[in-house]
């Protein structure tokens, strides 16, 4: 892999982390389209370096929202935040059975497969159409006025079920914040409060699966062969720099409820990758 290869899979990876539309089936879609084989530790690396570039962008832009959690929880008081962050662990139970218990089977299965990607690109969008459309129990704030949207706060049983959504997204194409946004509108959860709940759940298990990737890399279980430094540098800083800029976007379309133009890219993308 060049540096350029490794611009455009930082790009891809930055972007698709947070709009709906499935980084894991985004990056098949473009290793087909570059040609990019990588495989044992080139494969890791590039890996490990895209995904902590991302949650590094999530930390930098929520960065006034994410320090009181950390302090709270760590300090163990019992206010709103470490509540929180009980959420957040709450959600990750899920991810967390999946990644220890059936990674490399979803990995063997499903990984490198287009037309997987593809099948899971037209559910990911079937799923934000629905929540679109479909946005939970409806209430009359006042005589005459059109029905609203009942929201409220995340709760525990929320945290847990959006969690379920993430487990399932770990197939390619099916897109994890697609998924757990479109999960969280169902239930009803503010949609001020959804996106970021998304994007702060997502921190525990790619950090984990980081870990677990790096742990490979050196024990000398993967091939030998590297990506090389700069290749390794150009993709992080492209995926953390673009990553900052759709965190913040994404978190604006969700409050705007236009995630409907998404579902119809993710319909012609799955066609596509289905036709090729």
């Amino acid at each position: 892999m060049n540096w350029f290869d490794a611009l455009i899979m930082g790009i891809v990876q930055g972007l698709s982390e947070y709009l709906p539309i499935s980084s894991s089936g985004h990056l098949e879609i473009f290793r087909s389209i570059l040609g990019i084989d990588l495989e044992g530790s080139e494969a890791l690396e590039l890996v490990v370096a895209l995904h902590v570039a991302t949650v590094l962008s999530t930390i930098v832009v929520l960065w006034k929202e994410f320090l009181p959690l950390c302090t709270s929880f760590l300090t163990f008081k019992r206010d709103a935040n470490t509540v929180y962050v009980l959420k957040i662990l709450v959600s990750c139970i899920p991810i967390a059975i999946v990644g220890l218990c059936f990674k490399d089977f979803i990995d063997d299965m499903f990984g490198g497969s287009l037309t997987l990607v593809g099948c899971c690109l037209i559910v990911t969008a079937a799923l934000l159409a629905f929540a679109y459309y479909f946005r939970g129990p409806r209430r009359s704030v006042k005589y005459g006025e059109p029905l609203l949207p009942r929201e409220h706060n995340i709760t525990f049983r929320d945290a847990f079920i959006i969690g379920v959504a993430q487990a399932l997204a770990a197939m390619p194409g099916l897109s994890r914040s697609g998924s757990t946004i479109a999960t969280g509108l169902l239930l009803g959860d503010r949609r001020s409060e959804i996106a970021q709940f998304s994007f702060f759940m997502v921190i525990i298990p790619i950090l984990g699966e980081a870990l677990l990737d790096a742990v490979h890399i050196f024990d000398g279980s993967s091939a030998a062969n590297s990506i090389g430094l700069v290749p390794l540098l150009v993709g992080f800083i492209s995926a953390f720099v673009v990553g900052c800029i759709a965190c913040k976007w994404m978190i604006e379309l969700v409050k705007r409820g236009k995630l409907i133009w998404f579902a119809l890219y993710c319909v012609v993308m799955g066609v596509i990758c289905l036709i090729y």
